[in-house]
């Protein structure tokens, strides 16, 4: 398959240009032309990187990816050692940010919901980044953080009444705390991302919503791997995905 046409098509699908983003998506880093076989995985370290090269990857497709708004242009210390990894192994990487967390179908959002038997009923904040749904029956937060963890493999971090019943539930995967006041402004029992941050503890507490922060890496593994599934399904390529763990 050739990688103009495998980005073109997903750049497509994936509506790039409507978001306003933080890093470039697509493309970042070009390798070989002919891609067979994809290995995705969350974020291009260079655990990854060796993982994918051993698997004989021809293209590496991540949910972050590198040249960050802000940070240091230059090519030294960690970022050139990646670089100059990718290069020497003429590996293409490419990386979809905030596309593959709102998309419909195989976003992060989408994905964590169906891991967690969410049914979703819309979107809202800025780029429409936060999804809201419920479940189809309501329980204590104590049963749906056990739920959470066993299905993420992650004790997550939980502010509120566990005897607190939730139904109505928005989330946002990642590092997503700074959208805590719109999913208090949907009315909603409970809130879910990636993250937490000191002062969003007190926001919790004072607005009764009870906030659920089970873990940037462990709620974006999955938007990544449905999106190299169809690709490879789509154009007859292999894909694997290759989990390096992360904590946080």
């Amino acid at each position: 398959m050739n990688i103009k046409e495998l980005l073109d098509y997903t750049g497509q699908i994936l509506q790039v240009e409507r978001f306003r983003d933080y890093c470039p998506n697509g493309l970042q880093v070009e390798g070989r032309h002919e891609v067979g076989k994809i290995v995705t995985g969350v974020t291009a370290s260079m655990a990854l990187l060796e993982a994918a090269q051993q698997a004989g990857a021809d293209m590496v497709l991540v949910h972050h990816g590198y040249f960050w708004r802000n940070e240091d242009a230059r090519l030294l210390g960690i970022k050139r050692k990646r670089i100059q990894f990718l290069l020497q192994h003429d590996l293409n990487l490419v990386a979809y940010h905030l596309p593959l967390d709102a998309h419909p179908e195989f976003g992060n959002n989408v994905q964590l919901a169906k891991l967690l038997d969410l049914e979703l009923d819309g979107w809202a904040g800025e780029q429409s980044m936060v999804a809201y749904g419920k479940l189809a029956n309501p329980e204590p937060l104590s049963a749906f953080e056990a739920r959470l963890a066993a299905r993420l493999r992650r004790q997550p971090v939980t502010i509120g009444d566990p005897n607190k019943m939730v139904g109505r539930i928005a989330w946002c995967t990642g590092a997503a705390q700074q959208y805590l006041e719109t999913a208090v402004e949907l009315g909603v029992d409970a809130f879910v991302s990636g993250e937490i941050s000191e002062q969003t503890v007190h926001l919790a507490r004072e607005s009764g919503l009870a906030y659920i922060a089970a873990g940037h890496h462990a709620t974006e593994r999955y938007g990544v791997q449905s999106l190299g599934r169809h690709l490879a399904g789509r154009f007859g390529l292999e894909h694997q995905f290759i989990d390096i763990d992360n904590p946080v």
